[in-house]
């Protein structure tokens, strides 16, 4: 390893820390948004106490599983494009303040906007450049 960093070079060397840092950096964003997909599926569970017949329980069960699809198609287009995902994210997260908006839902939007806006953010900031644009 030593032998190596002498033969590349100080700016190599500094060169390949740096894009090791970045690619740990971005598996950060895609965990927590798989983290939150799951999250978001926890809430689905309670059609299972409606006591509902199989096909209208299998109606809510996907429409209470929508949120957790979109952070997945969100994390699908941030798994490519970082940039795109990362602006996907913080739409996300806005959108849901203002779909939702009342004054006194403040919990509720730290609980759901606040990760996929932090996990928006951490996508742009663990972007490369050289990757980000469409082919």
């Amino acid at each position: 390893s030593r032998l190596r960093l002498a033969s590349t070079g100080k700016m190599e060397a500094r060169m390949a820390a740096t894009e090791a840092g970045l690619f740990r950096w971005s598996w950060v964003p895609r965990a927590l948004a798989i983290a939150f997909a799951l999250f978001l599926g926890v809430f689905a569970l309670d059609v299972f106490q409606e006591g509902y017949a199989l096909g209208p329980l299998l109606l809510a069960l996907l429409m209470h599983l929508v949120p957790s699809m979109l952070v997945l198609l969100a994390l699908g287009v941030a798994w490519r494009w970082s940039r795109w995902g990362g602006w996907l994210f913080i739409a996300l997260g806005a959108a849901y303040m203002a779909i939702f908006w009342h004054p006194a839902r403040w919990p509720a939007y730290l609980i759901i906007s606040g990760p996929a806006i932090l996990i928006g953010v951490l996508f742009l900031l663990s972007g490369q450049p050289e990757q980000d644009h469409l082919h």
